[in-house]
């Protein structure tokens, strides 16, 4: 692939916390969270282009009531051990409850080979070690354990949420014990709100690293990076190092602003690194940036450090400026 920038941004229109998994099929798999918080969609392309084109197949809706009926967020689409899994967050009310809003972390399998296919079933809640509000889990596989890494609030902590990690049982159940790895507390980090969430792995060079998001979802949003090496015990805080600035915010001159909530993947024929995330071209929100549909879908590649580190640059231009416009 070439030199700087070979996608054509946004990739799709107002889909918020975009994740890609390239798979063994050769194809894309596309989830996020849809402006509505009302479903799970997945899309497919043999391209990273090509997925806001792709039809967007409806694979379950919310529940008219109960711990999945509002606000449903960030869906992963992971294949662990030859089935498909999506874990996603739900809440049962849309307003806040004690501060923050009251979501919960679920997990759908399908044992179907195709996961446009087959039946959804639902394995229930990830229970963690106490009941609150909890969300953007994302699962990974490293030197044979299954790890899950999410965000969550801890009441006797200031702030919205935490990043944690505890070891898998299965796809759908922790062991304890779950480990605090980050909070927010460094001031790019408290920014609106003090936010830790959207955690995402990357692994390369010997290292381990999970990009995380930051402080409220306006243009202060931005991405952190912890860093561990791949041998040390990855349930020990203290293997881990937190990167003293953001590694990717919002630029200005390019009119990005807010970028965060990512995944990664690979090119088409895998020679380059592609950083997935989500950004708005406009700072002027109208009310709860929540609300506002226009965080769209961006694919960017990026390049590696000599310290062997990521270097995900700064969000490029647009291909083509839009006007705000409503939620579809």
């Amino acid at each position: 692939m070439n030199t700087m920038q070979t996608y054509k941004n946004p990739i799709v229109e107002q889909r918020a916390d975009p994740w890609v998994y390239k798979h063994s099929d050769n194809y894309y798999y596309f989830v996020a969270s849809v402006p509505e918080y009302d479903r799970l969609e997945i899309r497919r392309s043999k391209t990273i282009q090509g997925i806001g084109k792709a039809e967007a197949i409806t694979v379950w809706r919310k529940n008219e009531t109960g711990p999945q009926s509002s606000l449903i967020w960030a869906p992963e689409l992971h294949f662990i051990k030859g089935k498909w899994y999506i874990y996603f967050a739900a809440a049962r009310t849309d307003q806040p409850v004690n501060g923050t809003f009251d979501h919960r972390m679920f997990v759908l399998e399908n044992e179907s080979p195709d996961p446009l296919k087959g039946e959804w079933i639902h394995k229930g809640q990830v229970k963690t070690e106490w009941e609150s509000f909890s969300l953007d889990a994302t699962a990974f596989e490293h030197k044979g354990i299954l790890y899950y890494v999410w965000a969550q609030r801890d009441f006797n902590i200031k702030g919205n949420s935490n990043i944690y990690i505890a070891e898998m049982e299965n796809p759908w159940t922790i062991k304890g014990p779950q480990v605090m790895l980050s909070r927010p507390e460094l001031p790019w980090e408290t920014i609106g709100f003090h936010v830790n969430e959207g955690p995402a792995i990357l692994k390369r060079n010997g290292k381990v690293f999970i990009t995380y998001s930051c402080s409220a979802t306006d243009h202060n949003y931005c991405m952190g990076l912890l860093t561990a090496e791949e041998d040390s015990n990855l349930l020990n805080p203290a293997s881990w190092t937190k990167s003293p600035n953001p590694v990717f915010q919002s630029a200005p001159e390019n009119g990005q602003y807010g970028p965060g909530h990512n995944s990664f993947t690979v090119s088409e024929d895998g020679s380059e690194d592609i950083l997935i995330y989500h950004a708005r071209n406009y700072t002027e929100i109208e009310g709860d940036p929540l609300y506002d549909p226009n965080r769209h879908t961006r694919a960017q590649v990026f390049k590696w450090n000599q310290d062997g580190s990521p270097n995900f640059g700064i969000p490029l231009p647009d291909a083509v400026k839009k006007s705000k416009s409503k939620s579809k």
